[in-house]
């Protein structure tokens, strides 16, 4: 079976900010080979080859003052993953809080480059998921025509070490007004919630349709710890790596040690492919 590794994150020097980098390298084995995969796409399909990886979702982040990383991000991304269209597929990030018009970003990133999602990252960019209702209209915008496109929207969900991060903004119970609200919407909890809101995420996951959880981020080891029915939800569950995320060991080192757990081979299927392909 070839895996699709739902979560990576490709993210260049030249875009972050100093301390950013160096979150992201520290404590790494493998920074050199960090470094070379961040600008060069033919590396990074090296990678995935290796480990077995068909498909990988390449996360855009939008946040020029937590990260680094300005709204041009996305045009990089999309550039990188257009090199291998048939393995990498582009994620982009409007900011809820900065853009001017969130149609028109919209539009660029979905119509023009080609994005296959929308990712909001409530910590790193100071917004509840569901400040829709409290007046923030570029979110309104940002769902809706995600619902319209049926393109999912991958929510950020659980705390984040970012020293600059607001971890308020990370429970994913605002996560319920928008499936509420956006009922046709596809909804991806990232993370899981880790490591604080783990029941509120399963919660969410069987009361939504719409509402589906990737477990990127989370140690495999400790995964049936913080999700012991996980085989319940294992339709709407995804495998991510969260590579090259601050203290992720490799992408094929996760799905080794995702495939020792005690799941039956339906539910490892799941995760680690049907699901992210109904995304898709």
């Amino acid at each position: 079976m070839k895996y699709i590794d739902c979560h990576v994150h490709i993210t260049p020097k030249r875009m972050l900010q100093e301390e950013s980098f160096r979150l992201y390298l520290q404590g790494k084995k493998d920074a050199d080979a960090i470094r070379r995969a961040t600008e060069d796409p033919a590396y990074f399909v090296s990678i995935l080859d290796e480990a077995d990886v068909e498909k990988a979702f390449l996360i855009s982040i939008v946040s020029p003052d937590i990260e680094g990383m300005p709204f041009e991000y996305n045009d990089f991304l999309a550039k990188y993953a257009a090199e291998f269209p048939d393995r990498l597929v582009p994620i982009g990030s409007i900011h809820p809080l900065y853009t001017k018009d969130a149609k028109k970003d919209f539009e660029h990133i979905v119509d023009g480059l080609g994005m296959k999602g929308i990712k909001v990252h409530p910590p790193h960019q100071s917004v509840y998921p569901n400040d829709h209702r409290n007046g923030n209209k570029a979110l309104t915008t940002i769902y809706s025509m995600a619902q319209d496109r049926k393109i999912p929207v991958i929510i950020h969900t659980g705390t984040s070490i970012f020293p600059k991060a607001r971890n308020v903004y990370g429970d994913p119970i605002y996560v319920d007004d928008v499936a509420v609200d956006y009922p046709d919407l596809k909804v991806v909890m990232a993370h899981g919630g880790r490591p604080l809101w783990m029941q509120t995420a399963f919660f969410l996951v069987r009361k939504h349709p719409n509402v589906y959880l990737d477990i990127s981020g989370i140690p495999p080891r400790g995964l049936l710890g913080y999700f012991p029915r996980l085989e319940e939800i294992s339709e709407k569950t995804m495998f991510g790596s969260d590579w090259s995320g601050p203290m992720v060991p490799g992408i094929k080192e996760n799905i080794a040690s995702f495939l020792e757990l005690p799941l039956s081979s339906r539910a490892k299927e799941s995760i680690l492919r049907r699901t992210a392909l109904k995304m898709l």
